[in-house]
Formats: C-alpha cells, structure tokens, sequence
C-alpha cells in the first residue's frame, strides 16, 4: 500500500510516497525548511503543503520530534512552547483532510529499521538513537516497541538534558570535530548503558552516514551499529506506523 511517510525535524520537514509492505520509498524526498517560529500553525501548513505536493489521498504517517502521547505532544522538545499538550494528530487531520497517525520521530526510525533494516528479527532490548537537532530515542523489545523512551531529556551537569550538549546540533553550534564530539556522545552511550542495559544499539539520523568518523570514540560494552536506512528511515517509519500503529492512537 503507498503512504505518504513525513518526518519532522528542527531544521526541515520531509516527505515520500513510501510501499509499506517493503519500506521502499517510491519517489524522491521532498523538504521544506522547518518555519522559523516552530509554532504549531506553522509547522501545520508546511505539512499539509508536503501532502499537496504529493497529490495523497491516503493515510498519512508522521514522526513528530516530541513525545506524542494518544496523539498529544506531551513536551515541546525543540519546538515551540506552544506545543504543549496540543492534539498533534487532530491539528494535521484538519490541515491536510487526510487520516493522519503521528508517532515520536525516534520511534518512527526505530520502527524502520526494527521492520526493514538492521535491527530486522533482532531480539531482546534494542534501542534506536537518532542523531540531529536533538537525541531521539526509541525502544523495542523483541521487536515489540515501547513508546516515548526518551534517552535524550537526562539531565546533565548544567544542562537542563543531556541531548543540549551531545546532539549533532551542538557539533556544529560549537564547531567540534567528530572526535571530539563523539566523546560526548559515549558519555550519553554510557549513561543508556547504565540506566536501561540494551542488547544493541543502532544509531541513525544524519550522523550515521559518518559512523566511521566516530566509531572510535565509543567505549561501551553494548554492540553499537549504524542504521542502513539512514536520513530515510524517519520516512519510512512514519509511513509504516500509518498502518501499523493507528489502533494506538
């Protein structure tokens, strides 16, 4: 079936018609700058303008950078206050006139790469981190997801959470290179460890293109792979949650 998969970042919102019996996306990405206010109004258009770009008529799946709750933004995260406690799923339903299911954007990567990628029949606690504005995270258990498992809000030191200092954002807000950066990030790789012990995990957004880079900084005993699906798995996981997830909301 072809779903309409949109993934919403910080910086940019993208979209795909994607086939999601087989994950494969079946057109080009197509991105719009995420609007400067990050206001929910906003943010609303550009999803809907996404839609009109694609002609969709069907189910729409959106992997949101916050914790959705029942299709509530339950934090703002990186958004705008505003957020709080909105019907994400209720405002896009109205925007774009579709059915549209929303799900934590880490989840929504997770869930690709769990169904299509390397975490594909891998069993017991595995965990997804996404690399950019923020740290997403998502968790599965047996393939199983746990909703809003979000690593990245852990408090650290004087930062209010810990993705405020380990994020891809940071890197390029402070100039650092990935060996230095790829410290902070084992230091919150440790902290996972501590706290939750996974079997594996996989690490995806746009910093998993550069594994290679960094793979040297990470000192933690649990295996640490990066995802295939890359930049393409918040896509494709939103559009596999359109169907797969929508009796959740």
């Amino acid at each position: 079936m072809e779903v309409l998969g949109i993934d919403v970042g910080g910086s940019g919102i993208k979209g795909a018609l994607v086939n999601s019996i087989t994950g494969e996306m079946l057109t080009k990405r197509f991105r719009i700058p995420t609007p400067p206010s990050r206001k929910p109004a906003e943010m609303a258009a550009v999803i809907a303008e996404i839609v009109k770009h694609f002609d969709h008529k069907g189910p729409v799946g959106v992997g949101f950078p916050t914790v959705i709750k029942h299709g509530i933004c339950k934090s703002p995260g990186n958004l705008h206050k505003s957020w709080m406690n909105c019907n994400v799923k209720e405002l896009l339903t109205e925007y774009t006139k579709l059915p549209v299911t929303v799900v934590n954007d880490a989840d929504a990567a997770g869930f690709a790469s769990m169904n299509y990628g390397v975490g594909k029949d891998k069993k017991g606690l595995v965990v997804m981190i996404t690399i950019g504005t923020g740290l997403g995270s998502g968790a599965f258990i047996d393939g199983e997801l746990i909703p809003n498992f979000e690593l990245g809000q852990i408090p650290y030191k004087k930062y209010k959470k810990i993705e405020l200092w380990a994020a891809g954002s940071a890197k390029d807000r402070e100039g650092l290179t990935y060996k230095q950066w790829g410290k902070r990030f084992n230091k919150f790789l440790k902290y996972v460890e501590l706290i939750i012990a996974p079997d594996l995990i996989i690490v995806g957004g746009g910093a998993s293109k550069d594994f290679k880079q960094f793979e040297s900084c990470i000192k933690i005993e649990t295996p640490v792979i990066p995802a295939t699906l890359r930049n393409q798995a918040g896509i494709v996981g939103a559009a596999a949650a359109a169907l797969h997830q929508a009796p959740r909301d």
